[in-house]
């Protein structure tokens, strides 16, 4: 059986003091990350969304198989079509595709079908997973842990992006198979994750939430 060439890990064993002042920097400044509805149109300085990508494409993931893509979307008029095919959905989604239950745990954000954001946004990053590769006859390939790999990619991104002074909103507007075509993917990827990027709005504001507590989601055995 073939072997992954080796190197020598490149790690550093850090002392305790050090491990808990960075780990609780970084818990600190993740946990003012927010969701954003509210951008400015402002651009985003070049080469920032490349190196939050190149953070994102260093997750892991099945067998090394890395099965995502990242497409970025600027063009004001495909964020149009895109704003548009997705407040379609969105419609449906209200008008009686998600249950009550969904429609009440929603009411304290006051979302509805209407998203501006996806054209005041400066950027969109849509998120694909290929389901399986292609090879250079386009015969299929097979992934492993699709949806484990992307999801901790896209974990991965979002980090990046707020430690970039970016902010971000992880919007779903389910289904969203109409991103293939009016991106022109190709017939092994499916859109998994719609992401509006940019400045917060000089007014932005957000719902005053609380998340829980670390005895609430730590448990020891």
């Amino acid at each position: 059986m073939n072997s992954a060439p080796q190197i020598p890990l490149n790690f550093r064993r850090r002392t305790a003091s050090e491990m808990l002042q960075r780990a609780e920097a970084l818990a600190a400044e993740m946990s003012g990350r927010r969701s954003v509805r509210e951008f400015s149109p402002d651009p985003l300085p070049a080469g920032v969304l490349d190196a939050c990508i190149r953070m994102a494409g260093s997750a892991p993931s099945g067998a090394h198989q890395q099965p995502w893509t990242f497409v970025v979307v600027t063009e004001p008029d495909l964020k149009r079509q895109i704003r548009a095919a997705a407040e379609e959905e969105e419609r449906l989604n209200y008008g009686g595709r998600m249950n009550e239950e969904w429609i009440d745990a929603l009411r304290p954000f006051q979302t509805d079908a209407n998203k501006e954001f996806l054209e005041t946004a400066p950027a969109l990053i849509i998120l694909f997973r290929q389901a399986h590769g292609l090879d250079a006859e386009g015969n299929k390939i097979q992934h492993y842990y699709t949806n484990e790999s992307i999801g901790i990619a896209l974990g991965f991104l979002i980090s990046a992006l707020h430690q970039a002074g970016i902010a971000s909103l992880t919007h779903t507007p389910s289904p969203l198979k109409f991103l293939e075509p009016l991106l022109s993917r190709p017939s092994n990827e499916r859109a998994y994750m719609l992401l509006p990027v940019g400045y917060p709005s000089a007014d932005c504001q957000v719902p005053d939430l609380e998340r829980k507590a670390l005895d609430e989601i730590r448990v020891d055995r």
